[in-house]
């Protein structure tokens, strides 16, 4: 009796993941450490000069506490009467600690939008009570407190010069405060919904820009009474950003990442829509080459900046409400609304040593004698190779075949491997028992094959067999078409996906048509061409140049 021949799985040829510099440079990263926070982490700022820490601010609410624990709890803050329990702070991490380093805790309401000064020496935060505080990150103590906002202050930031401090929020309004004197210089009040996100120019000390839920973005000049330039996103403005130019503006809301030309008046240079939910934060490298853009779908894309297309990305596992890269390119933090910030460093660079290393045996020595061969006279020993069959490979073996196409139809086999379950399918028709292999099957078990089937006819790898098989279903079970509604869907699927095959294969037809027509055309245009070139019995062929 013969030995038993394994079904030959089809080998395609897959196509491999496009490597890049940038696939490379950022796969640079090490495995992320994860820090719990306590709450969602609404803003990540990094430190501009070294050691680069960065400040990370989460706040959150716990109610249902009784008013005697509330009252004891909050003595130390003159509270007498309280119904909810927050915990308001703004950390300081190092760039390799896990433990903050500080703790900024003089908040009696939720904290937003911890923000460095360009000398790293002073930090500014907004407040749900509509307070700003200005601290010194070498000490505790609050600097300055910028009162007269009654709503909660969301985004807050210093503006170039270092002397004033920008703010918006919930109502409405974009201020300027004076830093030595603690007073407001201006206040606009020409958004008409919440404010929440905002930047300074780099280049000029007296423009800074504010994005409103009322889909606008605005620039403003603390030397005009108004604003002088308005864009208008078209979405709820989550996130701006600046070019250190100060040139171009990029502004995030809904799904869509737009760049602007504040040069040329606001012009829309190009609008992006890689993300599937709405985005949160935006951030630049170093160098301003590469943007990157975080979002609720959990997705960091990161953009090259000449060609706006997307290079990379990362993949977390929750909404990601803010992001930041430090100054070096060297740490990445992103912080999600499950209150976990997520940190990235880059693996240091392999150092070449100039010690001599022990001297390793050379290649040949390992492939010594497998080239060798064997002369007429010598024997050869073969060692018997012990040949491991599959599952299906087995059931087959021993002729059973509904079994063997059970094995095949399992979902990890259908969805990753599908050649596998073709190769099996086109070995039972081959036998002749593909027919009564495919009858007898239950309502579960006919949806499956339909659902195989009908995604699948359309590969050209795999059309040959899945058609013969379609037709081989629709033979047995045309009987109890209309018993079974799940069933009746995956045959009207099977249709619309062979009736939309036929339509884009006669599409092709009739183009290749045209192409043969233009063909022939050139075929018989040359042909001319070398008629008329002859002369005394001789045929010169001249080459024409001519683009028809």
């Amino acid at each position: 009796m013969a030995a038993y021949k394994p079904v030959v799985v089809q080998a395609c040829p897959k196509l491999g993941e496009r490597i890049t510099q940038d696939t490379l440079y950022w796969r640079g990263y090490k495995t992320p450490v994860q820090i719990k926070e306590f709450g969602a982490v609404n803003k990540i700022d990094f430190s501009p000069v070294p050691p680069y820490n960065y400040a990370v601010t989460a706040s959150s609410r716990v109610s249902g506490f009784s008013e005697v624990f509330m009252l004891l709890f909050f003595s130390w803050y003159h509270t007498r009467r309280c119904n909810a329990l927050f915990f308001c702070q703004i950390h300081i991490y190092g760039r390799y600690s896990q433990e903050p380093i500080k703790t900024f805790s003089r908040f009696r309401d939720v904290a937003y939008c911890a923000t460095y000064r360009d000398d790293g020496r002073l930090l500014v935060a907004g407040s749900e009570d509509g307070s700003i505080c200005l601290f010194d990150v070498s000490g505790k103590a609050t600097l300055r407190q910028f009162k007269g906002r009654t709503k909660p202050v969301h985004v807050v930031g210093f503006l170039s010069d270092k002397y004033r401090v920008f703010s918006g929020g919930d109502d409405y309004s974009s201020n300027l405060w004076d830093i030595p004197t603690a007073k407001e210089i201006i206040s606009y009040n020409e958004h008409t919904d919440y404010v929440r996100c905002g930047c300074a120019s780099k280049v000029n000390a007296d423009v800074f820009i504010t994005g409103s839920y009322d889909h606008t973005v605005k620039l403003f000049d603390a030397r005009t009474k108004s604003s002088v330039m308005t864009i208008e996103h078209g979405h709820p403005v989550e996130s701006v950003l600046l070019f250190p130019s100060g040139g171009l503006l990029v502004s995030a809301g809904g799904r869509y990442v737009k760049v602007w030309d504040v040069l040329k008046g606001g012009q829309l240079l190009v609008s992006l829509k890689n993300h599937h939910k709405t985005v949160t934060c935006l951030c630049l490298n170093s160098s301003g080459q590469r943007l990157l853009s975080g979002s609720l779908d959990r997705h960091v894309k990161i953009y090259s900046t000449t060609s706006y297309k997307v290079v990379h990305s990362f993949n977390y596992a929750t909404s990601i409400l803010s992001l930041a890269l430090s100054p070096e390119d060297e740490t990445i933090v992103v912080g999600m609304t499950n209150g976990v910030l997520n940190v990235k460093h880059r693996k240091p660079e392999e150092k070449i040593e100039n010690s001599q290393k022990k001297r390793q045996p050379a290649y040949r020595t390992y492939v010594k004698g497998r080239t060798y061969m064997p002369k007429q006279e010598d024997f050869c020993v073969s060692k018997p190779v012990k040949r491991v069959l599959r599952k299906y490979d087995k059931l087959l073996r021993s002729f059973q075949s509904s079994k063997a196409l059970d094995a095949v139809m399992e979902p990890p086999i259908m969805l990753h491997t599908p050649e596998v379950t073709v190769a099996v399918m086109q070995e039972l028709h081959r036998r002749g028992t593909l027919k009564s292999a495919l009858a007898g099957r239950d309502e579960k078990q006919v949806n499956l094959l339909l659902t195989f089937v009908a995604r699948r006819v359309i590969e050209p790898r795999f059309t040959p067999v899945l058609v013969t098989v379609a037709d081989m279903i629709t033979d047995i079970y045309q009987p109890v078409v209309g018993q079974s509604e799940i069933v009746d869907k995956q045959f009207l699927k099977l249709q619309q996906a062979i009736g939309k095959e036929i339509d884009y294969q006669e599409e092709l037809l009739e183009v290749l048509g045209m192409m043969d027509t233009l063909f022939a055309t050139f075929t018989k245009k040359r042909d001319t061409c070398l008629e008329e070139n002859k002369s005394n019995g001789v045929t010169q062929i001249i080459e024409t140049n001519r683009n028809y």
